[in-house]
Formats: structure tokens, sequence, C-alpha cells
């Protein structure tokens, strides 16, 4: 056995006692190798000299004392390295002398590459382990070629877990896609079926409303169209008579006329003419407060609902603060929108003639201030208003039209209305515009707005504005309200079927000043 070992794997591998290979090695405290039986059977000796003599346990090697034995345990790693040892010396010399491929045996010391050194994480042999890894986690290739197959074999086991959810969660994925384009293409064919149904009857009520119209139209123009034959036959009829009346009259024989004078036929009373009705008030009156509400739902509620409104550019939302805080602004800033209605900008002047006697009216008369203390004093040549109001000028009908004003403060109305706008002051109000169904108001008061039309007021909170703009599409039917600021914004819109000429109106608290924004 020893001439098949190498002379320093020999010295390692050895008992210091019995000079073989280790049979069961176990480790002294001082760290010397022997086997157990040897050790075991040297101490017995030491155990066993005769009476007076000094007994006591020592390591053979360097002569190190222990006061008690040592407990002896079995060097594992020795033991693996020797039966290793063992084992490849009776591969390598055994009768059928085994071949070993290159790639098994140790490139430096020529072994079995039958270890593994977990530290290195490489292959070695038993030189290998004791020359340089002797202090490092060794085991059996074996051992650790199972331990690394139960590892992959786990790894294997998730990868092919996380497959299978991979997997399953790319089918949900497809059954998503294929319920949202389901849920999608009916929601898209339910919608475009009830829009086709909403555009059919709106057209419908629209031939219904305008039948109705042409219907009332012909009602009333066959009346006078038949008032006017009856007239017209009776226009013809007098002159007839004027005529022979003229030529009898102008007969110089008294006895011919005489005669003639009595088969002059007499006049026949008028035919009383037939009375011309055209109610289209019934029909505007329904029809009106109906396609105000489609108006709104479409132009403001339904787009709103479908893309939110954008924030506020300084990302504060609306700011409250009262009028008089507000810094009086020397120029505008122009936008977009601002430039594209100042194109149909209509420069507004004050009618004197309605003014409240309260309103004092500048000598241009664009400014109206209400002057509590005195008494404005005007020529009266007509009615005027009971409540601090006064109408302008101009009034408006077809088309585009847009003005803009500057208010002093708060407690202001601004408006448009129908001729015929109550003169009196209503009971329990201030002003009477927005009160009924021909007149609409915004009210600015000291913290928010109200819209007033038929009576009904809606609260609005948004930012107050000094300069305010008002747009007039007559043929749309849409009044509009907006602050100008460093971006115009609307406040609020009327929706209406307008079917008079409209007046700005204006309505001011006392010691407020309004201004008719003037443009060349």
């Amino acid at each position: 056995m020893a001439l098949s070992v190498s002379g320093k794997l020999e010295e390692k591998l050895q008992c210091s006692i019995c000079l073989e290979l280790f049979r069961v090695p176990v480790t002294l405290p001082c760290g010397h190798n022997f086997c157990k039986r040897c050790i075991s059977d040297h101490w017995h000796k030491q155990e066993r000299v005769p009476g007076g003599a000094k007994k006591g346990y020592n390591c053979p090697v360097c002569r190190r004392d222990f006061e008690q034995r040592p407990e002896l345990e079995k060097n594992i790693t020795l033991c693996t390295v020797v039966e290793l040892g063992r084992a490849g010396e009776a591969r390598v010399l055994g009768p059928e002398r085994c071949e070993v491929a290159p790639g098994e045996l140790c490139p430096q010391h020529g072994r079995p590459l039958e270890l593994y050194c977990r530290d290195e994480q490489r292959c070695i042999c038993c030189v290998c382990s004791l020359q340089q890894c002797q202090q490092h986690r060794r085991v059996l290739c074996e051992e650790e070629h199972s331990e690394k197959q139960n590892q992959l074999k786990g790894i294997l086991q998730k990868a092919q877990e996380e497959s299978q959810r991979i997997e399953q969660e790319m089918q949900e994925l497809e059954e998503q896609t294929h319920s949202i384009k389901d849920a999608s293409e009916r929601l898209r064919s339910v919608i475009l079926d009830k829009f086709t149904v909403l555009r059919k009857a709106l057209e419908d009520f629209q031939w219904q409303t305008t039948a109705r119209i042409e219907q009332e139209e012909l009602a009333a123009l066959g009346c006078i169209e038949e008032n006017w034959n009856v007239l017209k036959d009776r226009s013809d009829a007098l002159g007839e008579h004027k005529e022979r009346a003229q030529h009898l009259l102008a007969c110089p024989d008294q006895r011919t006329f005489l005669q003639e004078f009595h088969q002059l036929p007499a006049l026949e009373s008028p035919e009383a003419l037939l009375p011309v009705e055209c109610d289209l008030d019934s029909i505007v009156k329904p029809t009106n407060e109906i396609l105000t509400n489609i108006s709104r739902l479409l132009l403001v509620d339904l787009p709103g609902s479908v893309a939110p409104r954008a924030p506020d550019p300084a990302g504060q939302g609306p700011v409250h603060l009262p009028m008089t805080a507000m810094k009086v602004e020397a120029s505008l800033p122009m936008c977009q929108l601002r430039a594209e209605l100042l194109k149909d900008h209509r420069n507004l002047t004050f009618d004197p003639e309605t003014a409240n006697k309260y309103l004092e009216l500048s000598k241009g008369l664009r400014k109206a201030k209400h002057s509590p203390g005195a008494v404005c004093r005007r020529q009266e040549q007509g009615p005027r208003f009971e409540p601090w109001q006064v109408l302008c000028t101009q009034a408006y009908d077809h088309g585009h039209h847009y003005w803009e004003v500057e208010l002093s403060s708060h407690s202001v109305v601004l408006g448009v209305t129908y001729p015929g706008l109550p003169w009196r002051r209503q009971q329990g109000h201030k002003f009477n515009i927005g009160l009924d169904g021909s007149s609409w108001g915004l009210q600015v008061r000291e913290d928010c707005y109200l819209a007033w039309h038929k009576g009904q007021e809606e609260k609005i909170q948004e930012r107050l504005y000094k300069n305010l703009g008002v747009r007039l599409d007559y043929t749309k039917g849409l009044l509009s309200f907006y602050g100008l600021g460093e971006r115009m914004q609307l406040i609020y819109s009327f929706h209406s079927i307008f079917t008079k000429p409209l007046y700005p109106v204006f309505w001011l608290c006392e010691g407020r000043k309004v201004t008719l924004c003037c443009r060349d």
C-alpha cells in the first residue's frame, strides 16, 4: 500500500504510531491525527504504569500533556480523503486496471477529481484537499452532484411554474383583450343606434315644428288674402260708385239729374273682415324650452362628461376676491378666443331716454354712474326705468355680436332683453332683468355670479373679473359671458331661441359705475 502512495501524500495520510493509512482517524486538541485504536492503545498503556509513577495523557508527536483524557471524535474529512485514496489505489492498481478519462484527473496531481471545494466551487483531488483546501468546505463530488441536481430540479420546477403562470396570465390578457374589444364594439353599436334614434327624433321634431309654423303662416296668410280680396271688391265698387256720382254731378239738366239720382244705388255696408290669427307664441314657448334644454345638454353637459374640463392654468382653481381689491388693468391681454370675438365687436351707447333718474350718463353716453345723492335732470320724453337700470340704444338680431364692459365693483347686473321690459320695479326685486322669459341677465355679486332667466337663479362659483365680455350668437340662440383676465374664461352661457331684437341692459347698485368699451 505504501509503495503506491506518493511520499508527501503518504506522510499526510499515515498514522505516526502504526505507520499505516489512517483507519478511523481522530484529531487531538493539539491538531495531530492518529488512528482511533492506536491512540487509545497508547493511552491505555500509560494508565497501566507501575504505582508511584506519574500518570497522564499526552500526544505521541508533540508530547503535549492533557489533564483529562480528550474525547476522540472521528475526523470525517480526513476519513473521506483516506477512503478516496484507497478507492483510487484500487482503481489504478486493481486487476482490471480501469482507465480514467483525462478530464476526470487532477491536472496538477494526476489524481481522480472525487472531491468538491464549495469555497472555490471546483472539483479537487485528495492531494488538493490536503494541500490547498484543507480549511475549506469539502464534500464528495457525488454528494455535491446530488445536491446540485436537487437544486436544479427545484429551479426547473419554479421555472415551470413561472412559465405556466405567465402562460395563464397571457391567456387572461388575451381574454381581456377580446372582452374589451367585444364590449367596446357592443357599446359603439348601442351608442350609434341611440344617436341614430335621437337624430331621427330631432329631425322629426324639427319637421313637426316647422310644419306647424308653416301651417300657422298659411292660415294667417289665407285670412289676409281673403280680407284683401274683400277689400279689393269693396274698393272697386266704391270706385264705380264714385265715378257715377261724379258723372251725375256734372249733369247740367236738373230733370235728368233728379231722375238719375234715384237710380244711383245706395252704398252697401262693408263686409266684416275675417280675424287674422297667427299664434306663433303657442309654438315658440314649448319649443323654446325644449330646445334650450337640448342645447344645454348637448353643448355643455354632454361634452363635459366625455372630455374632462381642463385644469385652471395657475393650478389653483377658482379665486374669489372682492372686486374692489382687484387691480385696474391698463390693457387687457389678447388671446386667440378674444381676438376671434373682437372681429364682431360692437360699440354700444346708453339710451338716456330709458335711464333711471339716479343714473348719471357721460357726455359720450359710454359711462353710467349711480349717483344716489343727486337726481339727473333730463327732458322727460318717455317712460323711464323705476329700477336703477338703463338700456342701450343698439338692438341686435341675426348674426354674431360681441361687446365688452368695465365694472367699478360688484353689485351690477348686465344682460339683454326684448323690447318691452317692464318699467316698474317688481315686488321683492331691485331689478327686473331675467325675471321673465324675455330677458337674460348675469348678476355680479361680492363672492359669486348669479344667472337669471324666467325668475330662476343659478349660482356660478368663478373668479370675479373687473372686465367682462358678452357674446351674442343670435342665430344659434347662444348668449355667453366671459371674464377677461390673462385668458378669457367662460363664466356662463344661456341657450335659447331668440325671436325679437335684443337690447343690452344694465342695473347698477349705489355708487357703482359701468363703462362701455369702445374700439375703432
